[in-house]
């Protein structure tokens, strides 16, 4: 594995309080009143985004940046970024929001440039996948992208991170992505579920030989 930049080890929460609606810059709590299969009126609670484009169907993408022409095999991009609500470090795959007027293949380029300094090639874009829907509306596509390592632009990475962004950038073989995982939850970080999917269709694949 092979870090690029360094990540905020020393970060924690301070303090948990409720947050009104009206203050919610980000997200927003909302009740929604159903019918259920039997005719019943029931209700649920849930949280929406309140960041969508308006002529975007997406909040976000995930990036599946796989770094190809290495020695041992192809590399798939991770990351350790502090999150609050978990108040852990977690291991994610590159991602970001859509901005207005953007595809999700360009924020899937934009955003791979902006958090790690990989310049990447799209090569296929999931359908859309629903992070949490009992919980909330938030919904992205994974933007698949090949990594030319054998380009300059790929040699001396130069990431544009925001100001309150602290990301420690490294590579993982494919085939022992889940034993990364695996490993990496013992010493005490946070699994993202899209790399815990993938990882784990990996095995699987492996399994019955798919």
């Amino acid at each position: 594995m092979t870090t690029t930049t360094t990540a905020a080890t020393e970060a924690k929460v301070l303090s948990t309080k409720p947050l009104e609606n009206k203050e919610a810059v980000w997200t927003k709590l909302v009740l929604k009143t159903y019918l259920d299969p039997n005719g019943t009126t029931r209700t649920w609670e849930s949280a929406e985004r309140r960041t969508r484009p308006s002529l975007s169907n997406i909040d976000g993408v995930g990036i599946v940046a796989i770094l190809e022409h290495r020695p041992t095999g192809p590399e798939i991009v991770l990351q350790k970024q502090y999150r609050p609500p978990i108040d852990k470090i977690v291991i994610e795959l590159p991602a970001g929001l859509v901005d207005e007027g953007e595809t999700a293949e360009q924020a899937a380029v934009r955003e791979l440039k902006e958090e790690t300094g990989y310049v990447g090639q799209v090569v296929e874009t999931t359908p859309v996948m629903w992070n949490d829907p009992g919980f909330c509306n938030t919904n992205l596509r994974m933007v698949h992208v090949s990594v030319d390592m054998s380009l300059p632009a790929n040699q001396n990475l130069q990431p544009e991170l925001e100001e309150n962004e602290f990301i420690e950038v490294f590579h993982v073989r494919l085939a022992d992505l889940w034993d990364e995982c695996v490993r990496l939850e013992r010493e005490g970080y946070a699994i993202d579920a899209r790399i815990a999917n993938l990882a784990e269709g990996i095995e699987i694949a492996k399994k019955f030989r798919l």
